[in-house]
């Protein structure tokens, strides 16, 4: 690995969360290469990678083109990159993405590669779990797509970063331009190896250094990536998304996540409350996990249903089941709750009726 005060090339697979992670390493002067559909390549090759930042005071958000920035952005399909060639690869794309053509030999590569690899997937790959002392990961590769994608992983090169801030590509525009909706940050656990979490804590200075020139003087912008020891603190996401992204799903279509939050404030309150204790039960302090009150005040801005339920309903056969990995985690722990029971089941059955449909 090279010294990391210089620029950091950084393999990102994923345009969606993976764009705006992109965003912040070329702000920062590291230069990224990103793996994207055909369709994606060809428009931002050709428009650069473009996202919307809201910044606080200010009307409008703030939009920052790629192609204006420090750090070099590359953008090629599965079968273009070499994974040893780069100094991190973040995993920015859905976890049942993994295992289709081209994909699933690039990230055979990668795992071969041996070089250090954060997920900002909400499902945490296996190879991370294992990271958990005492938890039996061989009874949850059910929860996956395909667990043998995660196979050849060294949990060692392993971390997870919470995807906490919320982003959509605007309906009707290009597939290069990304709306960030909530701007909060990453939250990573640290690497196991000692170098590879020296170099994420620089790129986590070098993103907080960043001031950008709006136009009428250089500001701060938000969303930063913050990098923590404990493992669990990225399992934090794990009673939100239980809470609100998966209750988004009811049998006859989606709701918004603000509405599964407070349809019934105080069963979203024991939900939530009881994806925290699992956590504790597994090792997390309380202090690694977020409040109910500050998820519950930033669900009020949250009045769109969540990715997994609009996947859903737009017919697609897999989603990343955080939900079945949760209840299968806790079962193991001797804890079920009646009310993901129900949210599995409903799920279930939508995918079960999806893939039926493509058959």
């Amino acid at each position: 690995m090279r010294d990391v005060k210089t620029s950091v090339d950084t393999l990102i697979l994923g345009a969606s969360y993976g764009s705006l992670f992109a965003i912040k390493l070329l702000m920062a002067g590291h230069n990224v290469t990103m793996v994207c559909l055909p369709k994606e390549v060809e428009t931002i090759n050709a428009k650069g990678a473009r996202v919307r930042l809201p910044v606080k005071g200010r009307l409008a958000p703030i939009e920052i083109d790629s192609r204006t920035l420090p750090g070099k952005l590359t953008v090629a399909g599965p079968n273009a990159v070499e994974p040893d060639k780069f100094d991190l690869v973040v995993l920015a794309m859905q976890e049942p993405q993994y295992g289709s053509a081209g994909v699933r030999e690039l990230i055979t590569a990668v795992a071969a590669s041996r070089v250090p690899c954060m997920s900002i997937m909400n499902m945490p790959p296996l190879p991370y779990l294992k990271r958990i002392s005492g938890l039996a990961t061989d009874t949850l590769a059910s929860c996956y797509t395909d667990a043998s994608v995660w196979s050849s992983f060294d949990p060692r090169s392993m971390t997870l970063c919470s995807p906490d801030p919320q982003a959509y590509r605007p309906p009707g525009e290009e597939v290069n331009v990304l709306h960030v909706s909530l701007p909060t940050n990453f939250k990573a656990a640290r690497f196991s190896s000692v170098s590879a979490a020296v170099m994420l804590r620089q790129l986590a200075q070098d993103i907080d250094a960043i001031r950008y020139d709006a136009g009428d003087g250089k500001i701060e912008l938000p969303v930063k990536l913050r990098v923590h020891e404990s493992i669990f603190v990225p399992l934090a996401k794990w009673a939100m998304l239980i809470t609100g992204n998966y209750r988004c799903v009811l049998n006859d279509g989606a709701r918004s996540i603000k509405d599964a939050v407070y349809s019934d404030l105080e069963q979203s309150r024991a939900i939530y409350g009881w994806v925290s204790d699992l956590c504790i039960k597994l090792g997390a302090a309380p202090t690694d996990l977020v409040p109910f009150e500050k998820y519950a005040a930033a669900a009020e801005s949250l009045v769109r249903p969540s990715s997994a339920a609009r996947a859903l309903f737009a017919g697609v056969p897999n989603i990343e089941r955080v939900d079945r990995l949760v209840q299968s985690i806790a079962m193991q722990q001797g804890m079920r709750l009646a009310a993901l029971d129900t949210t599995v089941a409903i799920i279930d059955a939508r995918l079960a009726m999806n893939r039926r449909s493509v058959a």
